[in-house]
């Protein structure tokens, strides 16, 4: 489980599979331009798309998690910056390699939102 305060970030841009804990470092300074020692997660997806990396600092040295699909690839979401944003459920349907084009996001609750439903409750 993510803490709520985790932010998850994409590159958009291959990224060779070779590279370790300090190359992924300065991908995520150069092409991120986020602190990898935040804490947040940063993935990362292979030219062919079977593969991805999350690079995560965890208080006391890098971790990072290496998944190659055995069918198929992941789809990760375009972006003209070169990196998007996701939450962790979209995470966990990304690795399971399932393609998020087609989903639609429901807005949300936010507080200080004291607006009515938007569908009659019915009793």
């Amino acid at each position: 489980m993510l803490a709520a305060t985790t932010k998850i970030f994409v590159a958009t841009s291959p990224v060779d599979m070779r590279k370790g804990f300090d190359s992924l470092s300065i991908v995520v300074r150069e092409v991120l331009a986020a602190d990898p020692l935040s804490g947040h997660l940063f993935i990362f997806v292979n030219v062919r798309a079977n593969q991805v990396k999350v690079l995560l600092w965890d208080r006391t040295g890098f971790c990072i998690f290496h998944k190659r699909l055995a069918r198929d690839c992941f789809h990760v979401p375009p972006s003209t910056s070169g990196k998007i944003e996701m939450e962790a459920g979209e995470l966990m349907l990304l690795l399971e390699g399932i393609d998020l084009r087609g989903a639609r996001r429901r807005p949300r609750w936010k507080p200080g939102d004291f607006s009515p439903p938007s569908t009659p409750m019915t009793t």
